[in-house]
């Protein structure tokens, strides 16, 4: 417990000292169990979201490794890349791409990248960082409403909202060297977010390749490291999670079907990245985080394994 608040004194300016177990939010409604709802550290807003995100040039982001990881986002040919090290300290970023809001949102614990378009007149005031967690995943608020949102569910979880889903845009979790060699024109976030933060420390060291995990998940599947990155897709109420360790044994891409929808799989073992397209090539919105957070949320899912790879089609 004491590494866990070290860690979070690192994200947060103010501490979590002397904050309301639920951080001022109305729990009695929740559709979770309130028990499996918990204080992550820091108070409402603690962890500050990006509101006025600034964007520079490629050439202008001369601190960013080829390495380094993105969330790869593309709406109406603006492409943009969102770097983990920034969004480790603010995990979430209210945009404006064309004339669409979106919310772009990151949760460390689960490695979860996932960004939403904005209904308009419903979200104008945006998202923040309640605080609060499930299964160790992030609960964002909208702050028109003050009901929070569970980010792997993409709904409504409890207050006025509640029951409503979120409208998820394809995201990739690239390294910047390939999203930029994909997207030459591509704009980055900018480290000049108007906080003070050392973006290249990160606050959560080594807990990727840790098998601990912080918070209690309500089902824990061993069958993988719990930090095994892995896809996650649902479609029509149909869960698939594909394990990078099984796709680094296969040849993609490949056919695979999924809620009676066949689909394209893409696997990029140099640059970690997994993604999928439908049968005409358009991009759809999946999950890639961590194993045991996919298995929390979606713990009747079908695994993929490689010895699969007989029974799907190869894309010609």
């Amino acid at each position: 417990m004491c590494r866990v608040i070290l860690l979070l004194l690192l994200v947060v300016v103010l501490p979590a000292c002397g904050s309301s177990e639920t951080n001022g939010f109305d729990l009695s409604d929740t559709s979770l169990p309130r028990n499996e709802i918990y204080q992550g550290g820091p108070p409402r807003d603690g962890i500050p979201a990006i509101d006025r995100p600034r964007f520079i040039t490629p050439r202008e982001a001369v601190w960013l490794h080829p390495d380094d990881r993105v969330l790869g986002l593309e709406l109406d040919g603006d492409a943009r890349a969102y770097p983990v090290q920034i969004l480790d300290y603010h995990e979430i970023v209210n945009d404006r791409i064309g004339g669409a809001s979106v919310v772009v949102s990151y949760c460390p614990l689960c490695g979860t990248g996932m960004a939403f378009r904005l209904r308009p007149g419903h979200d104008s005031e945006g998202f923040g960082v309640s605080g609060l967690l499930y299964n160790s995943d992030l609960l964002l608020y909208d702050r028109a409403s003050a009901s929070l949102w569970s980010q792997i569910l993409a709904r409504a979880v409890s207050g006025p909202r509640k029951g409503e889903r979120l409208a998820p845009i394809p995201l990739e979790h690239t390294t910047w060297e390939d999203w930029r060699e994909r997207h030459p024109d591509t704009r980055v976030l900018s480290r000049d977010t108007g906080y003070r933060r050392d973006y290249t420390r990160s606050p959560y060291p080594g807990y990727a390749s840790d098998k601990g995990l912080y918070f209690p998940v309500s089902r824990l599947d061993r069958r993988y490291h719990p930090k095994t990155r892995v896809l996650g897709l649902v479609i029509g109420g149909d869960a698939r999670v594909y394990p990078f360790d099984e796709l680094s044994r296969v040849a993609t891409p490949f056919l695979d079907r999924v809620g009676g929808q066949a689909i394209q799989v893409f696997f990029d073992a140099r640059n970690g990245n997994a993604r999928v397209r439908d049968a005409a090539g358009r991009p759809l919105a999946a999950v890639s985080g961590y194993w045991f957070a996919w298995m929390a949320f979606h713990p009747d899912s079908r695994v993929f394994r490689a010895k699969e790879a007989g029974s799907v089609g190869a894309v010609e």
